[in-house]
């Protein structure tokens, strides 16, 4: 695209004033001074995650479920449970043009983490109401997530409390 003197010469005053890139590739731009011990699970700890929220509209699902995997590769019993809009997160039938493709880079991050999570021993809940209000079947689930009754929700923020579980509860709509 062609621009007069006046326009073109702004542009090139422009894109000299900060010069690019300010810093080379590999630069740290934070410390990283990790402030508290890296702490392991004591002998029969649990740490459950609750996760209301909807797939792709933040990022809380996805960072709750690494947080979910971390606790566990601890040594905490490790679980999470899904409901409401955010038991679309546990579907394998995502994916653009078929189940299973990436029409952007990370559209299958959730599945892959759900499906690392699950093979290395956590516990993946979701809500069969949750299901149903997007139309989702339960043969749409990822292999090893578990249907679980809607009045389930509370049941198990309550066997996890009674645990003494440290409970990470997310919300986002």
């Amino acid at each position: 695209m062609a621009f007069d003197e006046q326009i073109q010469a702004n542009i090139d005053a422009s894109l000299a004033e900060i010069p690019h890139p300010s810093l080379p590739k590999g630069s740290n731009l934070y410390g990283s001074t990790k402030i508290f011990p890296d702490y392991q699970a004591e002998p029969g700890q649990a740490y459950f995650t609750l996760v209301h929220g909807i797939a792709h509209e933040s990022s809380v699902s996805f960072v709750a479920i690494l947080q979910a995997t971390r606790a566990l590769r601890k040594g905490f019993e490790s679980a999470i449970y899904f409901y409401g809009p955010g038991a679309i997160n546990a579907l394998d039938t995502r994916g653009f043009p078929t189940t299973g493709d990436s029409a952007f880079p990370g559209e299958q991050n959730i599945n892959d983490a759900l499906k690392t999570i699950i093979a290395e021993g956590g516990t993946v809940f979701c809500c069969r109401f949750g299901l149903s209000l997007h139309g989702a079947r339960e043969e749409d689930l990822i292999a090893g997530v578990i249907p679980a009754h809607p009045l389930d929700v509370q049941d198990a923020v309550i066997h996890y409390a009674r645990k003494g579980a440290i409970i990470n509860s997310t919300y986002n709509l």
